[in-house]
């Protein structure tokens, strides 16, 4: 039986003291916005090499953010959800597969996650399995999107399952705890997490236009 999604009060106000996560976030897109993905192109063999490699790419960093955010404020689902996107993209990725503007797809990935936290937040009715399963959808593509750049960098030699294991263990840290944080926050500390993203998505996006 599916688990049922979260429910909780909602708010829409934000106080001003509230805009210190999304400026933070902001911030860091900002910093690396002539870099959408700092990692891509540095990935190497070995166990901590895979550790680090989602931990440096700005998009990948902010994106499993994201899907903590989201399986914190619908279900924990969602992480299951976006380990079957991983292993369906990194597959791709390894096989040789890509897409066009991956680099801006990945950033918009972010933006997508983070509106379905806030429409989530703002959502007046709970526990549809219809629901989830559009949540799912989403995450799946999101995380497939950067799994498979993921793939494409991965070593190719005997130290790819070390890489890998370490890339995983990585992002299970990194999206797993931020749902165990937010799990113990108010709802309002979520929607915050989920406007920076929004807004830190759109500007890794768009950075190399305007610039």
């Amino acid at each position: 039986m599916n688990a049922p999604l979260r429910t909780s009060v909602r708010t829409s106000r934000l106080p001003l003291r509230g805009l210190a996560p999304l400026v933070a976030i902001a911030a860091l897109a900002v910093v690396v916005s002539g870099q959408p993905a700092a990692a891509h192109g540095l990935a190497g063999g070995g166990l901590g090499s895979g550790f680090l490699h989602p931990l440096l790419g700005s998009d990948h960093l902010l994106l499993l953010l994201g899907v903590g955010a989201a399986a914190a404020s619908l279900s924990a689902q969602l992480l299951l959800w976006g380990l079957g996107g991983a292993l369906a993209g990194a597959v791709y990725g390894a096989l040789g597969g890509g897409l066009p503007a991956a680099e801006v797809l990945a950033a918009l990935a972010i933006a997508a996650v983070a509106a379905l936290v806030l429409r989530s937040q703002n959502s007046p009715t709970t526990g549809a399995n219809a629901g989830l399963g559009r949540a799912g959808s989403v995450i799946v593509a999101a995380v497939a999107i950067h799994a498979m750049l993921h793939g494409q960098e991965a070593p190719a030699d005997l130290a790819a399952s070390s890489w890998w294991l370490g890339a995983l263990a990585a992002s299970t840290l990194v999206a797993g705890g931020s749902y165990l944080v937010l799990r113990q926050q108010a709802a309002i500390w979520t929607q915050r997490l989920a406007l920076g993203l929004a807004l830190a998505g759109g500007l890794l996006a768009f950075a190399p236009v305007l610039g």
